[in-house]
């Protein structure tokens, strides 16, 4: 793995604390918990050109390379005042020039906007399937836009579909402060399957699975984790006895998903997605699958806002409460995202904590925006051993929650299904199901406006079942080790605010046909520190100047063991920001700030590196090594 030291920079912020003189007001107080501005444009006769601003967590080599099959226009539209409107909404039908199969489908989004203007949410469907979070930019006087090229090859299924509805909102507010219109265009780049590229041939069994992609493209597990490379040959196996001892595993092959369900909101007037507000807030989604389901892959989308914006650094409502402070930004700062069927739990996400352009400081995200800002990242929860359950015919329900929670949370999710070509129906069982409560631990020690607030928590599951299908009875296992830590400081009079955070996944499947005949099995493990220093030192006029260091990491590491050949990828996407704003109310007055980003990520095929720094607005550097001698497909 890579060595990053994300320490140098609080170290210097907090000497530089000890020495400065205490500035006592409850008003500093409040500003710490106030993370969300808009920077106003300055009123010049400026005309320089638009900027584009950049995500560098996208590396092209994680996308296909060369021109399209076909490029098809989706959706084009001027988000001005279209706060309470329902989406925007077009009809959508495979191209007939470039028919599937295909290898790749990219989602292409281009944004301009120019003015003054909040960051705010967005979200793309197809026929109520999410296939793209993201958040827009804050944008300057004389203009900004961006890209987002995102795989979307995994909903397959979903892309196949003629006359269907692509839809999209971005809830914007326009008036005479609020001036900025994102102009949005939406379109669907495909690349057809190569000559070269293997090919099923009729009456070939499906593949078992395929790995999705996270935000930053790299190959992720928490769904697969090792199943797409499992696929048996049947050329030497006895009729009617898919198990002979002649099964092996063969090369690797991917395959999306045949059929996928939303789990959204079938009253789209405000969006797809469910609104949570508090931690009581389920919402539940009636579906029924196929009797030949084989495999079974629930994908979560989630973002959160208002006073759950910043919620790994919500203080514990007590101190807000003795202190007589006017926010809503409380309930602690640990949330989990939980997903039940039938009441009965099936998996969680502690999310990565993506900072919205206009979050902690803007300054930082200009040109370069935060880690996952343009891509949120969607999570994967494997419902294979489950589909004993599901298998019967009936309705059930899937529902989704926010522990801890508070106004508000958008979510929504993808139940992708796999269906056996050669029956219609399969047979399976849930044999071992480990599902303890969560742990959480709580410490919370303050004086007036000072104090220090720790949170742990834990949660370590085990599901087990089998699926008897023309694959053969393979048994998957799922394990998964969660933990969470937090400790807030308020110190200095309440002037000073440091956030300490980290979250850290460990994720085992194994796919087998006995004890301990493993046919394959993945590891993958994610860490996710981030690291907030903020100094508020009150001015004239209600303003006051912010100070603040940050550190925002996301490590990634995939092992996979198949035929007792091990394969590797590794990531590491860190930003370092520092800088000062002149507040007042939430409007950014004057300004100055720096931002550092390394993205570090290396596969058995080679390695690449990125390193962008920018300051003030200003792209300073843009550098890039790699050793793979193409763009990988």
């Amino acid at each position: 793995m890579f060595n990053v030291n994300p320490y140098p920079l609080f170290q210097l912020f907090l000497l530089f604390l000890l020495f400065h003189p205490n500035v006592s007001a409850r008003e500093s107080a409040s500003a710490l918990l106030t993370d969300r501005f808009i920077l106003h444009s300055p009123s010049s006769g400026s005309s320089s050109a638009p900027q584009e601003y950049i995500d560098p967590t996208r590396p092209s080599l994680l996308l296909p390379d060369g021109p399209p099959s076909c490029s098809l226009p989706v959706l084009r539209h001027d988000f001005a005042n279209t706060y309470g409107s329902p989406p925007a909404s077009a009809t959508y039908s495979p191209p007939a020039d470039c028919p599937a199969p295909w290898a790749h489908v990219v989602l292409d989004l281009s944004v301009a906007c120019a003015g003054d203007q909040y960051d705010r949410i967005a979200a793309v469907w197809l026929d109520g399937a999410e296939l793209l979070r993201t958040s827009t930019a804050e944008p300057t006087e004389s203009g900004v836009f961006w890209r987002v090229r995102k795989d979307v090859t995994r909903y397959s299924a979903l892309l196949r579909r003629s006359n269907a509805s692509v839809a999209m909102m971005l809830e914007n507010i326009v008036n005479d402060v609020y001036t900025g219109v994102y102009h949005v265009n939406v379109s669907l780049d495909f690349y057809q399957e190569e000559e070269k590229r293997r090919r099923r041939p009729s009456g070939e069994p499906l593949a078992l699975g395929f790995f999705p992609q996270d935000s930053s493209g790299l190959i992720t597990a928490e769904v697969e984790l090792g199943r797409i490379e499992e696929r048996l040959d049947f050329s030497s196996v006895e009729a009617g006895n898919p198990l002979t001892s002649k099964a092996k595993v063969p090369s690797l092959y991917e395959e999306p998903a045949d059929l996928i369900i939303p789990i959204s909101n079938e009253d789209s007037a405000g969006g797809f997605w469910f609104r949570i507000q508090n931690e009581s807030d389920a919402h539940f989604k009636n579906f029924k699958i196929p009797n030949n389901t084989y495999m079974a892959v629930l994908e979560i989308y989630v973002s959160y806002h208002s006073n759950d914006e910043f919620w790994y650094s919500n203080p514990p409502d007590e101190y807000i409460k003795k202190n007589n402070l006017t926010t809503g930004r409380g309930n602690g700062s640990f949330r989990e995202v939980v997903a039940k069927i039938d009441g009965q739990f099936v998996g969680s996400v502690v999310p990565f904590p993506v900072i919205f352009t206009g979050g902690i400081n803007p300054l930082f995200w200009a040109p370069v925006v935060s880690l996952g800002a343009f891509d949120l990242p969607s999570y994967n929860v494997d419902l294979t051993p489950f589909l004993g359950l599901l298998l019967d015919g009936q309705l059930h329900n899937v529902s989704l929650g926010v522990t801890d929670g508070i106004d508000f949370w958008l979510v929504d999710a993808n139940l992708h299904l796999w269906l056996d070509p050669h029956l219609d129906s399969v047979t399976a069982e849930l044999v071992s199901y480990k599902a303890p409560e969560i742990s959480v631990s709580r410490r919370y020690m303050f004086h007036l406006l000072n104090g220090t607030f720790k949170i742990e928590a834990g949660r370590k599951i085990h599901f087990s079942g089998w699926v008897n299908s023309s694959l053969g009875n393979l048994t998957t296992d799922v394990d998964q080790k969660l933990k969470y830590k937090s400790l807030i400081e308020f110190m200095n009079d309440g002037n000073y605010k440091g956030v300490h955070m980290k979250g850290k996944v460990k994720t085992d499947v194994r796919i087998r046909t006995g004890p301990k005949a493993i046919l394959s099995q993945g590891t993958y493990k994610s860490k996710y520190p981030l690291l907030i220093a903020t100094l508020a030192l009150p001015g004239e006029n209600n303003t006051y100047t912010s100070k603040t260091n940050l550190t925002h990491t996301l490590y990634e590491e995939y092992t996979l063991l198949r035929d007792k050949v091990v394969t590797t990828s590794a990531l590491v996407d860190r930003q370092d920001a520092e800088g000062w704003m002149l507040v007042q109310d939430h409007s950014v007055l004057s300004g100055s700030a720096g931002t550092r980003q390394t993205y570090q990520y290396r596969d058995d095929n080679g390695s690449y590196l990125r390193k962008v720094s920018a300051r003030d607005g200003v792209l300073l550097s843009d550098n890039t090594t790699s050793s793979y001698l193409v763009a990988s497909l």
